[in-house]
């Protein structure tokens, strides 16, 4: 089997692009890095990863300034997450949002706990001063110190908006996404997903070279439509994607026509995509060189796009990070098919 050192070629650290949403990419992200810190092989070991994070989730409530998937990526790779939830700080308080409720001031179903606000004060305070998202991402990363370069997919503000067809009469109704996902847990069926001012924003910097500088880009296993779908939505990305030398290889988030986790078949379902690993694969079809699916599904038709089988559950450290280690050897199958072609 090759290793990941002829994918870069020897005496260079590989380099490790991914694109990742919150708790699913979150989780496989912390896999990779156990991978890559436990390899033999000193290109693994010594890895270079870059994370290129969504922010169409962002939303701004009481006035702050909340990032929840790359908040998600930092908490879990820097050790402060809330491991039961997946999201949040461990040991967390909610003294403020007792406080917010005492008061009638909502939301009520987005709570945010107290060491978490300080997270979002000091992005707050410093977007205020003139600082961009990329430049506070990386500031907070001082502190939690992650093991990546966690980078905004855009520092423009980019917001996912959905369309409901529970107003009067019928007639659509738009929310936040978060409305959606955390009040409604996606109960009421989506009729359009729009990521409002993706169209319009530029890659933050550092995200193309990212992408076109790499040995490998990954695809965890995070949701295709708000999370992986709106990254690709930013100008230029997917046409990074495409042209980048490096094997994109990707994690499927469906088994056996569920999602891995949280309420995936209800994005798809709103842009008309069918919840299995072969149609998640069919959105990512012009750049996707390989796809881990689970036992029992059906691969894609697709010639040339390496498929292989392997446990998909992230359900121990071990577990994930044998995930990754798949992953990252695809690619190397791949790098050695496309020199012996």
């Amino acid at each position: 089997m090759s290793t990941v050192s002829d994918v870069n070629g020897p005496g260079r650290p590989l380099r490790i692009t991914a694109l990742a949403g919150g708790v699913g990419g979150a989780r496989f992200l912390r896999g990779l890095l156990a991978h890559l810190a436990a390899s033999p092989d000193p290109a693994r070991r010594e890895a270079v990863v870059t994370v290129v994070g969504n922010t169409a989730d962002d939303v701004t409530f009481h006035g702050l300034r909340i990032s929840p998937d790359l908040d998600s990526v930092m908490y879990t790779l820097g050790g402060g997450i809330d491991e039961e939830r997946g999201w949040g700080r461990a040991q967390e308080t909610s003294g403020v949002a007792a406080e917010l409720a005492a008061y009638g001031a909502g939301p009520s179903w987005f709570t945010l706990g107290d060491k978490d606000i300080a997270t979002h004060l000091v992005r707050t305070r410093m977007l205020a001063e003139g600082a961009t998202l990329s430049e506070v991402t990386a500031h907070l990363c001082e502190r939690w110190r992650p093991g990546v370069r966690l980078l905004p997919m855009t520092d423009d503000v980019v917001q996912t908006h959905v369309d409901l067809a529970d107003g009067p009469g019928g007639a659509l109704r738009r929310v936040h996404f978060q409305e959606w996902w955390v009040r409604l847990h996606a109960a009421v069926p989506a009729v359009r997903i729009e990521a409002v001012g993706a169209a319009a924003a530029t890659p933050a910097p550092g995200v193309l070279d990212a992408l076109g500088g790499a040995d490998v880009v990954v695809l965890p296993p995070s949701n295709p439509v708000v999370s992986i779908g709106t990254v690709l939505q930013v100008p230029g990305v997917r046409q990074a994607l495409v042209e980048t030398a490096a094997p994109v290889v990707g994690v499927s988030p469906v088994i056996a026509g569920a999602p891995v986790r949280g309420m995936a078949d209800a994005c798809l379902s709103a842009i008309g995509v069918p919840t299995t690993a072969a149609a998640v694969a069919g959105l990512y079809a012009d750049f996707l060189d390989g796809w881990l699916i689970a036992e029992g599904d059906e691969a894609p038709d697709r010639p040339g796009l390496a498929v292989r089988r392997r446990p998909l559950l992230m359900s121990s450290p071990a577990a994930t990070a044998d995930l990754a280690g798949a992953a990252l050897d695809l690619a190397g199958e791949i790098t050695d098919r496309e020199r012996a072609a």
